[in-house]
């Protein structure tokens, strides 16, 4: 059971490795110092989904750089903090290296907690709701191990070198689009958590993916959280006994 004086701290969508070097360190260091600060009072965090811009574990090798941060998960599990981290449309090749390195819990699929007495229903958000049948069924074949299996057979220089490139053209195809709000009727992940309503109570929805910081009203007292990402709004979820609420570290 979470302590009273305790918080749970949420975000996603750091998108390391994007869109340039220098950006991405500093973005990163960012981020170290937005953990350096919650720690004292963190009773868990998550990152739930897009750390990385890309993410393909080898069995002998991983990409360059992030160590800042990856340093300080580890500080930070190793101070008894619980760091559960989900996997991305962008990071879904996360392995065992984070686990076993770091000390961290890995999920692909959403999640269900319970925080002061409040149910909360915790996930990336990609592939989720209505529509976008195209993504799910690219989604499908990143998911497939023999597809995973022939990637790996690429060389490392390589293999990172094209997925960059296809994230790069992803980013640009997309635009703005992210940042503008779309209205309930548009918005999927809107309609996917009142599809879960039908059925079953949640007092949060908390997802990434969207790349806007949003909070909506939902039927039944409900509300759904987007947490918005770290390449513009540096946004996250701070929950406590009192609270709930969308922030923004400066």
């Amino acid at each position: 059971m979470t302590t009273t004086d305790k918080k749970i701290y949420f975000a996603s969508d750091f998108h390391l490795g994007a869109p340039s070097y220098d950006s991405s360190i500093q973005r990163e260091k960012k981020i170290v110092e937005w953990l350096n600060a919650i720690q004292h009072d963190a009773a868990e965090v998550f990152l739930v989904g897009d750390i990385f811009d890309f993410w393909f574990e080898y069995k002998q090798a991983i990409p360059k750089g992030f160590v800042r941060l990856q340093g300080k998960i580890a500080e930070l599990t190793d101070k008894g903090i619980p760091v559960h981290v989900f996997t991305g449309n962008h990071d879904m090749w996360i392995f065992d290296y984070l686990p076993k390195e770091l000390g961290v819990k890995v999920y692909r699929e959403p999640i269900e907690r319970e925080f002061f007495g409040k149910r909360f229903f915790i996930g990336h958000g990609d592939g989720l709701g209505p529509g976008d049948r195209g993504y799910k069924f690219i989604k499908k074949v990143f998911a497939n191990r023999f597809c995973q299996w022939c990637f790996a057979r690429l060389h490392p220089n390589f293999g990172i070198w094209l997925a960059n490139k296809f994230s790069k053209t992803s980013r640009a195809k997309t635009g703005k689009s992210d940042e503008k709000f779309l209205g309930e009727e548009g918005e999927w992940l809107i309609q996917y958590c009142k599809q879960k309503l039908e059925t079953e109570h949640y007092d949060y929805f908390v997802f990434g993916h969207r790349h806007l910081p949003l909070e909506i009203d939902l039927p039944k007292n409900s509300k759904y959280f987007n947490l918005g990402e770290w390449i513009n709004y540096r946004s996250y979820l701070e929950v406590s006994a009192e609270s709930v609420s969308l922030k923004t570290w400066d």
